[in-house]
């Protein structure tokens, strides 16, 4: 009776332990995204150079991503390398398959030449950090 009480404690722990992994595995045997019901965040660039502007000048522009996921995204901060250059989001859920965007604001007061900034996205997508970059030159309003 002990032998047939072990094996059925034996199989229900297999059986438990089973289910509580997904099994299913990509290409590569890593789970993705669709497997797992998690968010993924895909910008359309990754980079924005502004070109030439002249010291004093404030632009601006937008990240666009796409939540490529099954879960809803939902960006947590995004950070700029300086204060200069100050990021703008809206904090709400982006549905699987739906857009949202980043707007970066230069203030390209007291800065000369070439100027590279970048921008730290966090949020709760498989890859959780992404960084963008902007550059520009800054050409001196004397000249």
């Amino acid at each position: 009776m002990k032998k047939v009480l072990s094996f059925s404690l034996l199989i229900t722990a297999i059986a438990i332990i089973s289910c509580g992994q997904s099994g299913h595995k990509g290409k590569n045997g890593e789970e993705s995204a669709a497997d797992t019901g998690k968010a993924a965040i895909v910008f359309n660039a990754y980079e924005h150079d502004f070109g030439q502007v002249k010291e004093g000048e404030k632009v601006a522009c937008f990240f666009t991503f796409t939540n490529t996921g099954t879960s809803n995204l939902v960006v947590n901060s995004a950070v700029a390398s300086c204060g200069c250059t100050v990021p703008k989001f809206s904090g709400k859920p982006v549905a699987p398959g739906k857009t949202g965007s980043i707007e970066v604001k230069f203030d390209t007061t007291d800065r000369s030449g070439k100027q590279t900034k970048t921008i730290t996205v966090k949020s709760n997508a498989t890859t959780p950090v992404v960084l963008l970059k902007i550059t520009t030159e800054v050409i001196n309003s004397n000249n």
